[in-house]
């Protein structure tokens, strides 16, 4: 069963935030280098705020899809697998991320995933883009944070045939 991933008003912000300010480094740093008789060396600089958009478009989850034995976190040219085995509940419910913060991963430049923390999950894997559709899935030892589209019926088809 496949589930959108639609962005909320936050991501959308923070993205178009980000990707203007890396352009405008990136055409900083151009006009710069053809200032200083185009040295080779400082085009890396120009490049590489356009290097980091794409990086980080890279790992846009477009949508969800829940399999018998996994559910997958579609990227724009992967997916990540995340298997059901283990799976212990899983609930609907944006406060249980509030407060969450970034240890290791992308807070809001296409997506809000990685590692996260908070007092209520502990240490959590996100793979976010609207935090007010948080469904939240506890494994014995881990817990994994995704946003579908429709987040009731995701739970339902996350939990039938367990």
């Amino acid at each position: 069963m496949r589930f959108e991933a639609p962005w909320s008003r936050l991501l959308i912000i923070v993205s178009i935030f980000a990707t203007i300010v890396c352009l405008t480094a990136g055409f900083a740093a151009w006009g710069s280098t053809t200032r200083m008789g185009g040295d080779p060396s400082k085009w890396w600089a120009a490049l590489l705020p356009v290097v980091l958009i794409l990086g980080a478009a890279l790992f846009t989850i477009r949508g969800y899809t829940v399999e018998r034995d996994s559910i997958l976190v579609h990227r724009l040219l992967w997916a990540t697998r995340i298997p059901r085995i283990g799976l212990k509940s899983a609930t609907y419910d944006p406060a249980l991320i509030a407060g969450g913060i970034r240890v290791f991963g992308n807070g809001g430049f296409f997506s809000f995933s990685g590692w996260f923390r908070n007092k209520k999950l502990g240490t959590y894997r996100a793979y976010i883009t609207d935090p007010a559709r948080a469904v939240v899935l506890r494994y014995g030892d881990r817990v994994v944070v995704m946003s579908p589209g429709d987040p009731e019926r995701f739970v339902s088809a996350v939990m039938a045939g367990r």
